[in-house]
């Protein structure tokens, strides 16, 4: 078990959801949390909810300067976690541009904007603590999964080179990839979404996760194991099987 006392961690797309599941639970072990995201009455009552010594910073990962001046504004941290993201189920035969760019703008090049105002200093300390979210969408591409499956391919991608680069020096890495979780995101979905989790449960594997020095933890783990064994599959049977 890691040592949580003392330690600052700086969650990003914690306003609701997942996110604020686990900012609760890493606070409530002792850490000291900053939680960002775009909506500050979010964050606000998050922060008043939570047990230890927390406050909120609002960030827009979709833009530079917001990222960089809110990098600044939280100083050198122990931990960063990222968890923003967002969401549109639509086909490629319905193709909708806006929706696709936000995935691709938030998740992953939002991921990319944080990392490059955090990292460089871990790296100069040689010390500090890294989660990203990836998915279990993001293994191989999906039916429906327009822009959210590519976003998380890639940021799952960043979080393996990052890993290759870091895991020996004082920087951990680690990647996290839930299946569905019970959230305003999947709530657009309208079919039926097998092992759904809910917030809290999910943040609790995590937090599991990140007490530990592994690189990858895919959950729940039987509804992982399809996603991770369709990378064996040949495109042909792969594509009959999941489109």
């Amino acid at each position: 078990m890691k040592t949580w006392q003392g330690k600052k961690y700086w969650l990003i797309g914690a306003s609701d959801g997942l996110g604020a599941a686990l900012a609760r639970v890493i606070n409530a072990a002792g850490a000291e949390v900053v939680v960002s995201a775009r909506s500050e009455q979010a964050l606000a009552r998050l922060v008043d909810d939570l047990p230890g010594r927390a406050s909120y910073l609002t960030v827009d990962v979709s833009d530079t300067a917001s990222v960089t001046a809110a990098a600044q504004a939280v100083g050198p941290v122990d931990g960063v976690v990222f968890l923003a993201g967002v969401y549109w189920p639509f086909s490629a035969r319905a193709w909708d541009a806006e929706a696709a760019t936000a995935m691709a703008d938030i998740n992953f090049t939002g991921l990319v904007r944080v990392m490059g105002a955090v990292v460089p200093d871990m790296v100069a300390r040689d010390s500090g603590h890294i989660l990203i979210t990836g998915s279990l969408s993001g293994f191989r591409g999906l039916p429906g999964a327009i822009g959210y499956a590519a976003s998380k391919a890639g940021t799952m991608a960043l979080a393996e080179s990052m890993y290759a680069d870091l895991r020996r020096t004082g920087v951990q890495v680690q990647v996290a990839n839930p299946g569905f979780i019970k959230t305003r995101l999947t709530d657009k979905n309208d079919f039926t979404m097998p092992f759904i989790m809910t917030p809290e449960a999910a943040a609790r594997e995590i937090f599991e996760h990140m007490n530990t020095d592994r690189f990858k933890k895919s959950f729940p783990r039987l509804f992982s194991w399809v996603f991770r064994l369709s990378q064996l599959l040949p495109d042909w049977l792969y594509f009959r099987l999941f489109s």
